[in-house]
């Protein structure tokens, strides 16, 4: 005989892995604290990528500039300038990463306790169900 409970609450289950649960499902698989952590560490290693290239594309911009102002050019206040510059950068797009990846793990969280407590509703009517099928075969063996 078909549950119309069962069926519905599957349904929705399903929507929502289909749905929100794509965006949300993986993140909770992360403590709060690995998951922003891991978002840190990927964002350090793409500013620094991406503060060198940009430091290399502004240097080959003024390269010819640069050479012939070398002998003049204080270089350790140009790399101290190029070092203050990527530790503003990173200190910046760090404290966004982790504002949104806050934001965005408690959103996950939020989300998918709804989802926990339909697996929880559906893991009480299987067990129901498996009590009513081990009654019957208790009761089938007695009657033998």
């Amino acid at each position: 005989m078909l549950n119309v409970e069962k069926v519905r609450i599957m349904t929705r289950l399903a929507a929502y892995e289909k749905g929100e649960g794509k965006r949300y499902l993986p993140i909770s698989r992360y403590y709060r604290t690995d998951y922003i952590g891991l978002a840190l560490i990927k964002n350090f290693f793409l500013v620094s990528i991406g503060y060198v290239v940009l430091v290399g594309m502004v240097a080959l911009y003024f390269l010819e500039e640069l050479l012939e102002n070398i002998h003049k050019m204080d270089l350790i206040k140009l790399g101290g300038e190029v070092i203050i510059g990527y530790i503003v950068l990173l200190i910046t797009y760090s404290v966004l990463v982790y504002v949104i990846q806050t934001v965005r793990y408690s959103r996950a969280k939020k989300s998918i306790k709804n989802y926990y407590m339909l697996l929880g509703r559906l893991t009480k009517i299987y067990a129901k169900e498996e009590k009513r099928v081990q009654d019957r075969s208790v009761f089938r063996r007695d009657e033998v």
